[in-house]
């Protein structure tokens, strides 16, 4: 990093790069270029060997700052996840992305090591870091096009590259050990891989829970503190699991989807800061890594690079897709179109750092490798979807923008206007309503506290003596009454 700058000419700096980047955001979908490309350019220009002349070759910090952004990025995925749209291909989109990532590290580890000289575990290494998916360039692309995809084609994507970075994480680190301590045993990595796996899902699903339970009753007096809470969530867990040998990567992610299934105070808000959040670590991540990559190193890695990105795009891939999918009743055009769809993102570049800074042998070629690979299939993959989408004639209409409010009917003509008091003794008295989990259907209207009125919000506590305006039919009103009431002595 360059030194002699002041903390003035360090934030006018990152200032600069993130307007820049949000600019080149909007400039991508023009390009027809993903924004993540534009990134990692603007990263290099901005290095030693471009414009700005930035010297930064410190992995260490690159992949510090790629972790925290990946658990971040990892989260507000999960939490994003539209559970009844993907809840009809959650089978097919598991499997790719665990199955299909372990066959897309194997094929591409059989060509690493028949054709570049690579040892079994070296090519092993160079599939899983390579193997993930990444949502947002994909979906960044679509959105940009105006592109929507039949069903199940979004659903199976969202789902498919929203979780399959977990597995390839547990893949390169599992193999990672392997290469640095060659005494490891297979009944060792089957510990390893257990082990992440297990404490991953356990302290995501806990974590998820209690801070579900906490945001609803914990009753704060500033709506930004939630913000705060919530970023406490993302790092906790992360780092739990990960102090105790599991995974944090898949741990967040979990986090976010069981969190997402739940309702809390301030959930819609909490997600779209959460998106402003994941956006804003997309941007620091690639940017940091297009600083730590050196042009000059890549040139050299042009022909290897190119046909390791053909590999692992025309053959890895397709054949981790079709025999994954075998089981499922999805068309060969569906599927083609999966296989095509699999831009490789930030993931298999802060991949790469954990063998650079675990010191196994040639891992600074290998990171090149990754980065260049990474950058073909971008924009190669990422440039022609929308075509290949028509041409396989899998696009569908634009879904229906928001109806006009003076359209809209209540659905459920049953539904009527009820007052519900709350008691002395009513276990709702001091909770806000957001925690009772009154019927879907039943909608609190209003609330009549003394003289004067609330219009109520998820998080508005309600008080003993509070007279709530409730809209619900009777089996909806029953319920509501006895959730209210609690059990009668």
């Amino acid at each position: 990093m360059s030194v002699g700058w002041s903390p003035e000419q360090i934030l006018l700096g990152a200032a600069a790069l993130l307007i820049v980047s949000v600019i080149a955001s909007k400039a991508s979908g023009q390009l027809g270029v993903p924004a993540l490309v534009l990134f990692l350019v603007i990263g290099m220009l901005a290095g030693s060997e471009g414009v700005g002349g930035i010297y930064f070759d410190n992995a260490q910090i690159a992949q510090t700052i790629g972790v925290v952004a990946l658990a971040f990025i990892l989260f507000s995925g999960g939490l994003d996840t539209h559970w009844q749209a993907v809840r009809s291909v959650l089978w097919p989109g598991l499997a790719l992305s665990t199955v299909g990532v372990a066959l897309t590290a194997g094929v591409v580890g059989l060509f690493a090591t028949l054709v570049l000289g690579m040892t079994p575990a070296e090519g092993l290494l160079l599939g899983a870091i390579v193997s993930s998916t990444d949502a947002a360039a994909v979906f960044a692309v679509l959105r940009a096009r105006g592109v929507h995809l039949r069903w199940p084609l979004e659903p199976l994507l969202e789902l498919e590259s929203g979780s399959n970075d977990p597995m390839a994480v547990l893949l390169t680190l599992g193999l990672t050990r392997l290469l640095t301590a060659p005494q490891t045993s297979l009944l060792d990595l089957g510990i390893f891989f257990a082990q992440q796996a297990i404490l991953g899902l356990l302290f995501g699903y806990v974590i998820a829970r209690l801070a579900v339970i906490i945001i609803n009753r914990i009753c704060l007096g500033y709506d930004g503190l939630y913000s705060v809470l919530s970023i406490a969530v993302v790092l906790v867990s992360y780092a739990a699991p990960a102090a105790l040998g599991g995974s944090g990567f898949l741990s967040t992610y979990v986090a976010g989807l069981v969190m997402g299934r739940c309702d809390f105070v301030h959930k819609r808000s909490l997600a779209r800061f959460h998106d402003g959040l994941a956006w804003l670590m997309q941007i620091a991540m690639f940017l940091t890594l297009g600083l730590l990559v050196f042009p000059s190193q890549l040139i050299p890695m042009t022909g290897i690079a190119l046909l390791t990105a053909a590999v692992l795009t025309l053959l890895a891939r397709p054949i981790a897709v079709f025999v994954t999918l075998l089981p499922f009743r999805l068309d060969t055009r569906t599927k083609l179109l999966v296989s095509w769809v699999g831009l490789r993102g930030a993931t298999p570049i802060v991949l790469a750092t954990f063998p650079l800074l675990a010191g196994v042998p040639n891992a600074n070629a290998l990171f090149n490798l990754v980065f260049f690979v990474v950058i073909t299939s971008v924009l190669v993959q990422g440039t022609t979807i929308p075509f290949l989408s028509r041409l396989l004639k899998l696009n569908a209409p634009a879904p229906p923008g928001p109806e006009d409010p003076r359209e809209t009917w209540i659905s459920d003509l049953t539904a009527q206007l009820n007052e519900v008091q709350i008691g002395e003794q009513s276990p709702a008295a001091g909770r806000p309503i957001v925690a009772l989990e009154l019927p879907a259907n039943a909608l609190v209207v209003l609330i009549r506290r003394g003289e004067g009125q609330i219009i109520p919000t998820g998080s508005s506590v309600l008080q003993a003596g509070d007279r709530l305006m409730v809209l619900a039919n009777d089996q909806d009103l029953a319920e509501t009454r006895r959730i209210i009431d609690g059990p009668q002595a």
